[in-house]
């Protein structure tokens, strides 16, 4: 799907395609040859349309004729992306940003809150020959979108920890590790996305230096991304801690249990074991007595309770 928008008396309106100043917007599904149409249309190269629609995309940035590609990679909740990893709670697909001398193009491999929010909210305090500044407010809203989501898995975590402490079931542990290849994807992509700032920084990329304002805002942004960086890598050590803890408390338990079904079978096999040497078609002592039935019952069960308060002297109940 494509979109085209404009501002006009200070309103956004979507038209029907390029013009000069103007906002496109694309994602799946699309027609057969759109993209390449699209290329065509509005004289960019069409790696650079095929390469921001690929899940698999690093961050990135280059310039060809006077064109440039942007490619930073965004968070989404997993529901309906079919073409990644179906168990993670979040993943990332990238986000590519085409700046031409009149218009500016962004691509993406699904639809994302982050451009969603871009539409209905930051494009009416931009003129679209601010092409820059879309770039600064993109970067800006994918941190913060990161830092949101980051604040969920922890909750998440927190939640399914509580439910472990009461039952540790494989369900639950699942479920950790579903947060945990969230976790993998969002520290792998945020370094991604700092090396990129970083270097449209240095390089000076989008003249954010002629600019004092913006130079502060990309600073504030590097910094918001080191912290969305730092804190998926202090979730994914807790984490791991968190699993690894709830392993050794299976494993511990699990040998209680057999430790305690061992012990009942010790116990149990002292009166087994008499049964089974008075079973025996020979003469036996006390076999002429008429309580002898009775006596070795109660041998039988003397034993098994001797053996009893042994083993749970020892802890072993």
């Amino acid at each position: 799907m494509i979109n085209y928008y404009r501002k006009i008396d200070n309103r956004i309106v979507e038209i029907d395609g390029p013009q000069e100043d103007c906002w496109i917007n694309a994602y799946p599904p699309f027609e057969p040859d759109q993209l390449s149409q699209l290329a065509e249309a509005i004289h960019v190269p069409y790696d650079y349309l095929s390469d921001s629609i690929d899940i698999n995309e690093r961050s990135r940035y280059e310039e060809d004729d006077g064109v440039r590609l942007i490619v930073i990679n965004t968070p989404i909740e997993n529901f309906d992306v079919k073409m990644t990893d179906t168990e993670a709670d979040y993943v990332t697909i990238p986000i590519g940003i085409i700046l031409t001398e009149s218009m500016i193009v962004t691509l993406s491999s699904a639809q994302n809150p982050v451009l969603e929010w871009f539409v209905h909210n930051v494009i009416k305090n931009l003129q679209p020959n601010e092409r820059h500044r879309f770039v600064l407010r993109i970067l800006e809203k994918n941190t913060a979108y990161f830092l949101h989501y980051l604040n969920e898995i922890n909750k998440r975590r927190y939640l399914i920890e509580k439910e472990l402490y009461h039952s540790s079931r494989n369900q639950e542990l699942s479920r950790l590790l579903n947060i945990q290849k969230s976790l993998v994807y969002f520290a792998t992509n945020l370094r991604a996305n700092e090396l990129l700032m970083m270097k449209l920084k240095r390089g000076n990329y989008l003249q954010f230096s002629e600019n004092e304002e913006d130079a502060d805002t990309l600073d504030d942004i590097i910094i918001d991304n080191s912290q969305a960086l730092e804190m998926s890598n202090v979730y994914a050590n807790i984490l791991n801690g968190t699993m690894d803890a709830f392993a050794s408390i299976i494993s511990n338990n699990l040998n209680l249990v057999m430790r305690r079904l061992t012990s009942i079978t010790v116990i149990l096999m002292i009166p087994t074991l008499i049964a089974s040497l008075y079973g025996m078609n020979v003469r036996l002592p006390f076999a002429e007595r008429p309580g002898a039935f009775f006596m070795v019952l109660l041998l039988s069960g003397l034993i098994s309770l001797m053996l009893f308060f042994v083993f749970r002297a020892r802890r072993w109940f």
